[in-house]
């Protein structure tokens, strides 16, 4: 019981610090949806502009306060936009139509 309970203290603050980061992460992927042209999204076959915003906009509002649930979804969601959704949108602005 003791070997949990120093886990759990242990492991609470990682947690916590690691939604943080994301929290930054969706911040600065919102940033960057801003930024990217409105027709990029349909080109590329992704959703629209204002879509992405919102649900970056709502991860990033979910890992910065303790949601439980919410908080792995946007954290899903923001790795979905750093590591799909940004690099083919990248690819089509910059002409390079590799798959």
């Amino acid at each position: 019981m003791a070997f949990a309970s120093a886990l759990l203290t242990f492991v609470q603050p990682f947690e916590a610090n690691l939604f943080r980061v994301l929290a930054i992460a969706a911040i600065a992927g919102l940033v960057m949806v801003f930024m990217t042209r409105e027709d990029a999204f349909p080109a590329g076959d992704r959703h629209p502009k204002m879509i992405w915003a919102a649900i970056l906009g709502g991860s990033a509002f979910a890992m910065i306060f303790p949601l439980p649930i919410l908080s792995w979804v946007g954290a899903v969601a923001t790795g979905i936009y750093w590591f799909d959704v940004r690099p083919h949108l990248r690819s089509l602005i910059n002409g390079e139509y590799n798959y």
